[in-house]
């Protein structure tokens, strides 16, 4: 079975490193780990535009994946990568199974509220608002309702949330491995 690595690990310094732990623990765990590494991409014409070809090859490899496995650790923020976001989003409309992990165990609140993204608590609705009075979520998830949701219905479980150490915040693999062990047990109860 191929697995989709997702994260925003793509734009670490030693990306292709990463990448390459990420594959070998997927071959242990019996899977093929499929990481995009946006750096080999280059535009055969010119004029082509490279974010469009590393979107088409990301979309591809993805359509070619059995299963995904997401880094949502908070990325430039309280919340998860955008990008990653958007790739999880795809393998569950393609009715495909999900698994994340962070290397980040606070709730999205208390991430906000560290950021200071959460800046008032209003009593009559009795919940936190950042500063342009939205109100921040509160269900004790990881991130957004719909990223922790779409891992419990198209995963089985929840988002594994792991306490990285901050200098290993994007090197630390322990959520991921949790990852793969709970991908072998799903993906051997459906055959």
């Amino acid at each position: 079975m191929k697995v989709y690595l997702a994260g925003p690990d793509v734009f670490l310094p030693d990306a292709i490193a990463v990448g390459q732990r990420k594959r070998e623990l997927c071959s242990r765990y019996g899977f093929e780990g499929l990481f995009p590494s946006d750096n080999d991409v280059n535009p055969a014409a010119p004029g082509e535009r490279r974010d469009a070809l590393i979107y088409r090859a990301n979309e591809d490899m993805i359509r070619r994946a059995d299963l995904g496995i997401f880094n949502l650790t908070p990325f430039r923020g309280p919340n998860a990568d955008a990008g990653t976001v958007f790739e999880l989003g795809l393998l569950v409309g393609l009715g495909k199974r999900v698994f994340g992990y962070s290397n980040v165990a606070d709730d999205l609140l208390d991430r906000c509220k560290r950021a200071d993204d959460a800046v008032a608590f209003d009593p009559a609705a009795k919940v936190w608002r950042d500063a342009n009075h939205m109100m921040i979520e509160n269900f004790g998830n990881a991130d957004n309702l719909m990223i922790d949701n779409a891992l419990i219905e198209h995963g089985g479980c929840q988002i594994v949330r792991h306490r990285a150490r901050p200098e290993d915040l994007f090197h630390d693999l322990t959520g991921f491995e949790m990852c793969l062990r709970l991908a072998v047990a799903a993906t051997s109860k459906s055959i």
